[in-house]
């Protein structure tokens, strides 16, 4: 099998490279965890179009039971159709719908399947699958069958840390945490999206953006994506670097802020940190 690296469109540290590589090659659900906007859904994507293989997605919510992945029976139909008198009825595989671990399972080539925001659902959600991502089989009792994997899934599951996952699952999964990017790799990832920005706007939107992630008290430090969406911004209204460079420190809130920080509580606390600033540049 050919292995994964980063793509034109995905910058990927070697770290992260080498995790994608080594749960292929030992056949275990990839683990991937980091704080949102960090790629870990992309992942998937990349990964997919790198090996040419097919991606089937299964984005978790609160209610996602365990059982949904695998098939679910609609009696409330049957029991309709049997009282109107229908004749799909006499065949109950009219009422099983499959889930996306079944479609993974029954391809016909080799799939990469992603689990998405795994932590978004109950406790017991990760130990309800441990034996069909064990044995990559699980039975239909309404139907007698045995679903088995015709070939084994690249399986990536990932979490925003939200809330621990049980040791029986981890242990059957190989970990990697996506560390947020550093300013080198920041500017690779900013290469990829835009590569005829102006080195001046980079470097300034640059020093904006990680002085805000280094404000203490942050509710919701700024993404990576958010930051693409900031840039994107800046070009399109084409704000000159110096607007950045020379921007009033005593403000704090950054222009176009909207893009950056999503709630009320931290826009109000970076004008507190303005107000500070302008007593102590007035003190002075």
């Amino acid at each position: 099998m050919s292995t994964f690296s980063s793509t034109d469109t995905y910058i990927v540290t070697e770290e992260l490279e080498m995790a994608v590589n080594a749960a292929a090659t030992l056949e275990r659900p990839l683990l991937i965890k980091g704080e949102p906007g960090t790629g870990k859904t992309m992942l998937a994507e990349e990964i997919a179009s790198s090996l040419n293989m097919p991606l089937i997605q299964w984005h978790i919510k609160s209610t996602t039971k365990a059982q949904q992945g695998l098939y679910e029976y609609d009696a409330v139909s049957r029991l309709r159709d049997s009282q109107l008198g229908d004749e799909r009825v006499h065949d109950i595989a009219n009422y099983i719908e499959r889930g996306k671990l079944w479609d993974a399972f029954a391809a016909d080539e080799r799939v990469v399947l992603l689990i998405d925001e795994i932590d978004k659902a109950d406790i017991e959600f990760p130990n309800d699958l441990l034996l069909e991502l064990d044995k990559m089989e699980f039975h239909v009792y309404e139907t007698g069958e045995t679903i088995v994997a015709k070939n084994r899934p690249i399986v990536v599951i990932t979490s925003n840390n939200e809330k621990e996952l049980p040791d029986a699952f981890l242990r059957r999964c190989f970990f990697h945490y996506i560390q947020f990017p550093d300013r080198e790799t920041m500017l690779q990832i900013i290469d990829v999206h835009f590569p005829e920005v102006k080195q001046d706007l980079v470097k300034e939107a640059l020093e904006i953006f990680f002085d805000v992630r280094k404000v203490p008290g942050l509710k919701k430090k700024p993404s990576t994506s958010e930051l693409i969406d900031w840039l994107k911004l800046l070009m399109a209204d084409d704000i000159p670097e110096e607007i950045l460079r020379n921007r009033d420190t005593s403000k704090a809130i950054p222009p176009l802020y909207g893009a950056l920080v999503k709630n009320e509580q931290d826009v109000q606390l970076l004008e507190r940190l303005a107000f500070m600033n302008r007593r102590q540049g007035g003190n002075s």
